[in-house]
């Protein structure tokens, strides 16, 4: 345990960001809901990674303290190879962002924070959760879990901090609220006083001697627009806190820590700290290990994601894209870059879907081997209502490859497409073909839409012809690996002669070029100045290949480090994209700040806003960790010329976070680039975001505050405002489930002023519970010229009643072979045979040895009765296993055959069965 605890204690100095504070307000103290979130969330993601390993017989030892080897030491001998931690960061990003968000979206609500005597509320809400989260699981919606788990989390800890149970003396976590089955005890009444007047503002514990010898719990009262509270209460306290300056005066929160409260404030952050490992736990066994470990971003990094046309036209291409997967199965199986999903969308007309997605590499293959062509003819295809599927159902900052020869029927969803691609940071490549008078459409429509999707993706659109596609295919092997960063992206229409300087750093392998255009000609320069023009095959600096309108170049792998230079040549539109692979990388969200009791920053969803300063909160990954790398220049570059760049100020947040602040944002599309230092190496690096980002006057504002239901409908407020000229704008609303919905189809903003509105959404009453459905609102101009968008992610979750877990009963234990010389074990076993039921008929789904170096084996004696068996030697003398049932309840089963070392006694000889029940608490608020 010491050694977990130090780890920990390790990764949570280099993971630990600073941009949302909630335990306290920015600038105050060091416990934040971060602080807490993290640390539990690390210990419990290391516990996990070493249970795997020890499974697995390997090792679990990480080298160092950095993301990188911590998932390289939880991926075991398999992570061969460069292993980025950009994924395990940002899945704790998600989290901290979701709990700090709290505190914005819900300031006046006191269910949320465990305000005014809300006890019961507060816990509907962990409840309610908690449910959501393991539905999420089951259906394999990571995003969806990590998001609730997040809000769940913060809503926990404030109870801490905001009731009075560590001045009761508490020091354990409140179980209750996290099991539906015991009850809320002791609550101070709606008329009993509970605290005494506190003029300075700064008691050390103003609650009543009765309240604390009756062991009453209470809570503060918060007021943010009203000094109103019962006669008698206690306050919250602070200044954003109106009720405070009404009798009794001060306040018992715990939020910061000051000198009259340091003891209480210390116990609220340990009492919160274990209540939020008690909660992961929880999720931990419902899940099992690799799926908890799944939703924490701890997987091989790469994902395959194919949309595919599958209209008549398309069996070559079809098969190209068959012989791709097996590339990628059959080439990378068992290194780092094995991907960690599959995913299959495939489209037609009218159909599209369903989404298959797979951690089973000989699962894609059969789906895959089952596409076949089918009709189509020359009509337009459903091809970004697949890809609309993809980019709501893969993670985010995937690659998602398009294969079609058609025109998009669907094309009025490029904007909600675009929004979708801004939001999840996914890349987008087309692969585009063509026969007859489906590629003469296709040149005369839609190649400039796919074009525009793939640029502000920082991806490509691919135009070959059909027996050319096995050859442009290589692009997929290149992209779907491990630590995949791009060095630099530019766009130029119409071309023009330019020289674009790059940077390659000691870190870097595997550098590709791509360049996408007719009529391309280029000459290549190294930092030494050896030169490369395009039509040398196998030069001094490469290998250079050309299939249709992609160009792709292969660094040779020695005297990369420098400076290069590519000098292009075209009257024709023409991309530019350097890629390669290192773990030196970075990660990043548009932020704004807000106000209120809790100030902190929150992710915007959406474009910035016009005429304010770009806020950005960056986290810099480097080989081992933050503090191996120094931060040098941030900017705003755009990638179609002719080319701004706008420069930043930055602020250090400590362990890796950087605040960005940029004053004049560029016109038109940007992205963010990034230089710095690595200090292993000493050589200076370059790396640029994929995603085209532009700010609007428009601004949406909605909050997910609940899931949904299946078959019941559901209400979503929003509101808009426009800095810019008011009047009339629409509003679209979509959802990647094709739920029915109802939108008003317009609003009318006055300039400067929120109008406000709803969308209702039905999920249909067969959709399965875990399911999520994402939301996309977009309002815009009657001109076009300003637009924004907003994506929101809801879990479907059924109405649940069953919280009774899986009950176990010993049968017989036969334990008399083992000797009381624990020293002369080894020869001999012992066996125990056990039935388990569920105690509310919902069904055991799953039964799994979580202590214990024995067999266990379950059959299905009556149902719904399992028979559990289990068989070890006398040297393992401790077996636990865990009974999940089908609505997530947990059952702990503890059974030891240890014998005291004195003669038997008793209770010695009998045998000791403890059925610990942890309920997945589950009902419904």
């Amino acid at each position: 345990m010491r050694a977990t605890l130090v780890l920990g204690v390790a990764l949570l100095t280099l993971l630990l960001s600073g941009p949302t504070v909630a335990f306290v307000p920015i600038g105050g103290g060091s416990s934040t809901h971060v602080s807490i979130t993290g640390t539990a969330l690390l210990q419990k993601v290391t516990e996990t990674c070493r249970a795997v390993a020890e499974e697995a017989g390997h090792e679990f030892n990480p080298t160092g303290s950095s993301a990188e080897e911590l998932v390289q030491a939880c991926l075991g001998p398999t992570a061969t190879g460069d292993v980025s931690g950009a994924k395990f960061k940002s899945a704790l990003q998600e989290i901290y962002t979701q709990n700090g968000l709290v505190d914005r979206n819900f300031v006046n609500s006191a269910p949320p924070h465990f305000n005014s005597e809300a006890f019961a509320e507060g816990r509907g809400l962990i409840i309610e959760g908690l449910v959501a989260i393991k539905a999420n699981i089951r259906e394999e919606n990571f995003q969806a879990a990590r998001e609730t788990l997040g809000r769940v989390l913060h809503t926990l800890q404030d109870f801490y901090s905001h009731s009075n149970w560590v001045e009761l003396g508490y020091t354990e976590p409140y179980i209750n609220l996290i099991r539906l089955d015991l009850p809320l005890e002791n609550l101070a009444d709606f008329s009993t006083a509970t605290c005494s007047d506190c003029a300075s503002g700064k008691c050390p514990n103003p609650i009543l001697p009765n309240i604390l010898k009756e062991k009453k719990l209470t809570s503060g009262y918060m007021g943010i627009s009203s000094a109103a509270k019962p006669k008698g209460k206690c306050s919250h306290g602070g200044a954003g806190d109106l009720t405070s300056s009404a009798e009794p005066r001060g306040g018992i929160s715990k939020d910061e820590r000051r000198s009259d409260n340091v003891d209480f404030h210390n116990a609220a952050v340990n009492a919160a700290t274990a209540a939020s490992l008690q909660l992961l736990d929880d999720l931990r066994l419902a899940a099992g290990d690799n799926d908890f470990l799944r939703m924490m971003g701890i997987a091989r990094s790469s994902v395959v994601c194919f949309v595919i046309d599958t209209t008549g036209s398309m069996s070559d291409d079809i098969e190209a894209a068959r012989e791709a997967v097996y590339k990628i199965i059959d080439g990378k199986k068992g290194t780092q870059d094995e991907p960690s999903e599959y995913i299959l969308v495939p489209f037609n007309d009218p159909e599209f879907g369903p989404m298959i997605r797979t951690t089973d590499p000989a699962k894609m293959k059969r789906e895959i081997s089952l596409l076949r062509a089918t009709g189509g003819g020359d009509t337009p295809e459903m091809c970004l209502s697949g890809l609309q599927l993809a980019l709501t159902g893969a993670p985010d900052s995937s690659d998602i490859y398009v294969f079609t020869d058609a025109v998009a029927k669907d094309i009025h969803l490029k904007d909600t497409i675009l929004a979708l691609i801004s939001s999840t940071k996914s890349t987008v490549s087309f692969f585009l073909t063509g026969s007859g008078r489906r590629r003469r459409s296709l040149r005369a429509s839609s190649f400039e839409d796919y074009k525009n999707l793939a640029l502000a993706s920082g991806g490509q659109a691919i135009q070959v012809s059909k027996s050319q596609l096995p050859q442009a295919t290589d692009i997929i092997l290149d992209t779907s690996t491990s630590a995949l960063v791009t060095v630099l992206q530019r766009a130029r229409n119409p071309g023009k002669q330019e020289t674009f300087p790059f940077m390659l750093d000691e870190s870097q392998k595997n550098i590709t070029i791509y360049i996408t255009g007719q009529s391309i000609t280029f000459t290549l320069t190294n930092p030494a100045g050896v030169i490369q023009n395009h039509n040398e095959a196998s030069g001094k600096l490469g290998s250079v290949n050309t299939v249709g309108n992609l160009w792709r170049v292969r660094l040779n792998d020695d005297n990369m480090k420098g400076t290069w230079k590519i000098n292009i040549i075209s009257n024709q539109p023409y991309t530019l994209k350097v890629t390669g692979q290192s773990t030196i990388t970075f990660i990043y969200d548009f932020v704004e700040r807000f106000g209120g009791p809790h100030p902190g920053y929150a992710v915007l969803s959406g474009h910035p806003q016009a005429g304010q300063p770009a806020i950005l909160m960056l986290s810099v990954i480097g080989r081992k960790g933050p503090s191996s790398v120094t931060v040098g220049d941030v900017s705003l570059v755009t990638v179609s010329g002719p080319e701004t760049v706008r420069n930043s100020t930055t602020t250090d947040m400590g362990n890796g976070d950087i605040l960005v602040t940029v004053d004049a944002v560029p016109e038109g599309e940007f992205v963010v680039s990034l230089k710095g230092t690595d200090k292993v190496s000493g050589s200076v690096f370059q790396r640029q975001s994929t995603t085209q980002m532009s700010v609007s006057k428009v601004n949406i504002k909605a909050v997910v505050d609940s899931s949904m239901q299946p078959g019941k409908t559901f209400n979503l407020p929003f509101s808009v405002m426009t800095q810019g000229s008011g009047g009339l704008y629409s509003i679209s609303a979509r959802n990647d489930k094709n739920f029915p919905m109802s939108k008003p189809p317009s609003l009318n903003l006055i300039t400067g002023q929120y109008a406000n509105s709803s969308v209702t959404i039905t999920p249909p009453a067969d959709t399965p519970s875990g399911s999520d459905v994402t939301v996309t609102l977009e309002a815009k101009s009657s001109s076009g010229a300003d637009s924004n968008y907003i994506v929101l992610r809801f879990s479907v979750v059924t109405k649940i009643t069953d919280f009774v877990a899986p009950v176990c009963e010993v049968v017989t234990v036969q334990a008399d072979d083992c000797p009381h010389d624990v020293s002369q074990c080894k020869p001999f076993q012992w066996k125990l045979a056990a039935t388990i039921s569920d105690g509310n008929d919902t069904g055991v789904a799953s039964v799994s040895l979580r202590q214990g170096g024995g067999n266990l084996t379950t059959s299905l004696l009556s149902d719904p009765i399992i028979q559990a068996n289990y068989t070890a030697s006398c040297c393992s003398q401790i077996v636990e296993f865990i009974a999940v049932d089908k609505v997530g309840n947990v059952g702990k089963c503890y059974h030891s055959i240890v014998r005291s070392a004195g003669p038997p006694t008793l209770p010695a000889l009998l045998p000791l069965w403890l059925c610990l029940l942890v309920s997945a608490f589950v009902t419904w608020f």
